[in-house]
């Protein structure tokens, strides 16, 4: 960790106490970093957006590809005021950063009511034993578009 390193954590904190301040959403910020810059920022915009998947990093991620035009984050860094929730792990894992960064634990997050814990818990259990109910339908008629899909020469693989 370089002196850097802490000054673009600084500014993914700053930007989660000036949500909190706003009144925008919780109290998380991200930033992300190509090439020593910070290419994008997000917090945390849930109540504000009315949208649940609207997490400081998901946001920093679409805001990051939207100005690099990509749907990667090569060679980039993410930098987030918080370990990040289950959803969030999956997006930055589907967006590629070379390297992620936290401050605060998911422990700190469960101790101020933002408690992820019983999604990992869900996810250890098979779809029966879910607390929501999956069932499955449709799969011949959706094995249509995985065809279409193998069968498409032009393809963008990600």
């Amino acid at each position: 960790m370089t002196d850097q390193d802490k000054e673009f954590m600084r500014e993914a904190i700053r930007l989660s106490i000036e949500n909190v301040e706003a009144g925008t959403g919780g109290p998380f910020g991200a930033v992300i970093v190509k090439d020593g810059k910070i290419v994008a920022r997000g917090n945390n915009q849930v109540t504000s957006s009315n949208d649940p998947t609207a997490h400081a990093e998901v946001v920093a991620i679409r805001n990051a590809c939207k100005e690099l035009g990509s749907f990667q984050l090569d060679d980039c860094t993410l930098y987030t005021s918080c370990e990040p929730c289950p959803m969030c792990l999956g997006a930055i894992y589907w967006a590629r950063p070379k390297k992620v960064y936290y401050a605060n634990t998911k422990k700190d997050a469960a101790e101020i009511d933002f408690d992820d814990d019983f999604i990992y818990k869900e996810l250890e259990l098979p779809l029966q034993e879910r607390s929501m109910p999956f069932e499955q339908i449709l799969r011949d008629e959706a094995l249509e578009g995985f065809k279409a899909w193998t069968n498409k020469d032009d393809k963008i693989e990600y």
